[in-house]
């Protein structure tokens, strides 16, 4: 009797979840559909005839992608997008390393100080920091420069390393270092020869993170920027002056280098957390 009542308890509680998951799926669907359609409205725009903006295009045609890769200054301020992005998220990733593995490992006083200073950039509106990074690089006489512009663009990403990384070098085994240390290797060498090797996977997805976020920033660089463009902030420009559909082509292309940089980081993230499984 029990028993039986045990197994038709479960069959119910069964029924229910997949009563309750159906309208949580379809949901889930309606929600990612409707964040989608900006995009299937713009990518079919970026190959249009037609000299505004419509949709759907009355003719398919390459003469948006072509204006894009013919003009040198979208072509400089792509450049200086990939730069920027290259050298503040490498900066971020070794800080942020070094940080993750302190605040983790580490037992300081002002520990907890020091991880929500590293923070606050997630919280802080960015035109705020904006405004505080403008009227600190001002003072020191920097407002303008492309290092001010790196530097503002590490502050910014530093987090989303130091958040990655404080996961990975907690799911990894302390006791592993703690080995090392017993057979003679010095703090530095079991960083580079055991530690970091085993945060690759991690480190990789969030380089990647880093990149992505600093590529696709505009507020910040709005105001520090100077005479030095980069692809977010052009665009930017071109919308205020007028509508014109290289936009659509640029953004087409912006969509098609994130989605590649999401599916790297998905990668990595699975192979960083498969990898620590079989260790």
């Amino acid at each position: 009797m029990a028993a039986g009542a045990r197994v038709t308890a479960r069959a119910g509680i069964s029924k229910q979840s997949g009563a309750v998951s159906v309208p949580v799926m379809l949901a889930a669907v309606a929600v990612l559909v409707y964040m989608c359609l900006p995009i299937l409205i713009v990518v079919p725009m970026s190959f249009s005839t037609s000299n505004s903006l419509k949709f759907p295009p009355p003719g398919l045609s390459l003469r948006w992608y072509d204006s894009f890769f013919g003009d040198e200054r979208w072509l400089e301020a792509g450049f200086n997008s990939l730069m920027l992005a290259t050298l503040s998220s490498t900066i971020a990733l070794t800080l942020g390393t070094l940080a993750a593995y302190a605040l983790v490992r580490g037992r300081f006083p002002g520990r907890s100080a020091i991880e929500s200073n590293l923070m606050a950039p997630l919280i802080i509106p960015s035109v705020i920091t904006a405004v505080a990074l403008f009227i600190l690089f001002a003072r020191m006489g920097i407002r303008g420069t492309f290092s001010a512009l790196v530097l503002a663009h590490t502050v910014l990403v530093i987090p989303y390393v130091v958040l990655i990384m404080q996961i990975a070098v907690r799911s990894f085994d302390e006791r592993i270092e703690q080995v090392a240390f017993t057979l003679g290797a010095s703090k530095l060498r079991v960083l580079w020869s055991i530690v970091l090797p085993n945060l690759m996977p991690s480190a990789i997805a969030a380089w990647i993170f880093a990149f992505v976020t600093s590529f696709d920033e505009v507020v910040v660089t709005l105001f520090l920027s100077g005479t030095y463009m980069t692809i977010p902030k052009r665009m930017f420009n071109e919308l205020i002056m007028q509508v014109n559909p290289t936009i659509t082509a640029i953004a087409t292309l912006m969509i098609a280098f994130n989605v590649i940089a999401v599916v790297l980081l998905v990668f990595f993230m699975r192979r960083s957390v498969i990898e620590k499984e079989f260790a």
